[in-house]
């Protein structure tokens, strides 16, 4: 039997899902690990969902994470880990950003979606979860923009995601320009620090 890792990313269009996906996919090749990925984007543009999955490991049959097989699920919003806990196995992990995106429809009709309800299925359904304050972390940081590394490195610190600390910074300083890379560096030591 293959041993591979699963990690299922997905927010919505502009939350930084499909660097995410690379960072990981860089980390783990630079370790000599086999990787596939796929993507699905659909209307990304316009805030719709995205998926990306990461499959590591030694001979990989597909990109695509069978449903009930994922290790772990970062979810860049509430509703988009809801709409996507069918991929995760028994005992995997769900690291989620507590803040809601509103999909247009729901604010065109002024729904009221606050990801409240969505955090608390989560909660009353995962045994392994990790809820991260974007803003919080973002009031720290001074940017919106490192919500992806911040993810990261909440999964990453979870043991779930197969890289260390220093995989994740050295695939930050290698595949993202230089003029982020302190911000970056800065979000996964605030993760670390808030065990």
């Amino acid at each position: 039997m293959n041993s591979v890792n699963n990690c299922l990313l997905c927010g919505v269009g502009g939350q930084g899902t499909v660097l995410a996906s690379r960072l990981i996919a860089f980390a783990a090749m630079e370790k000599g690990m086999d990787v596939r990925t796929a993507e699905t984007i659909g209307m990304a543009q316009r805030g719709g969902c995205v998926a990306s999955h990461v499959r590591v490991g030694k001979n990989i049959d597909s990109p695509l994470i069978p449903k009930g097989t994922a290790d772990v699920i970062i979810a860049f919003e509430p509703a988009e880990a809801v709409r996507c806990i069918s991929y995760l196995k028994k005992g995997g992990t769900v690291i989620v950003n507590d803040k809601a995106v509103k999909p247009v429809t729901a604010a065109l009709m002024d729904s009221g979606y606050n990801g409240e309800e969505m955090l608390d299925y989560l909660k009353c359904n995962i045994e392994n979860l990790t809820v991260i304050n974007g803003d919080e972390i973002y009031g720290k940081c001074g940017s919106f923009k490192v919500l992806n590394t911040v993810l990261l490195a909440a999964a990453a610190r979870s043991g779930a995601l197969g890289i260390s600390k220093e995989e994740l910074e050295s695939a930050v300083l290698k595949l993202v320009p230089s003029r982020f890379h302190e911000i970056n560096l800065k979000a996964i030591e605030i993760v670390y620090e808030n065990k």
